[in-house]
């Protein structure tokens, strides 16, 4: 993936939350746009974790973002409409 893709998707207006997943199996659930930073270089963004920890993330370990389905108060996901 790279810089501008994913600065597409977090600019998007109005924001969707997103989730980033990496080849590595892990996967980071952006929320919030502020949730996300991006480094000078291009090469890496800068993730806020729920626990206030800032997780360095290289864009050439990211292996798809995708829109962020909101799931209801029962864990189940809430109908669109």
């Amino acid at each position: 993936m790279t810089i501008e893709q994913m600065k597409a998707v977090h600019g998007a207006r109005p924001f969707k939350p997103f989730v980033i997943r990496l080849a590595d199996g892990r996967k980071y659930e952006v929320r919030h746009p502020e949730f996300l930073a991006f480094s000078r270089s291009g090469r890496t963004i800068h993730f806020v974790t729920p626990q206030d920890t800032l997780d360095h993330i290289d864009l050439l370990l990211v292996v798809s973002v995708e829109e962020l389905r909101d799931r209801g108060a029962n864990g189940r996901r809430r109908r669109a409409g």
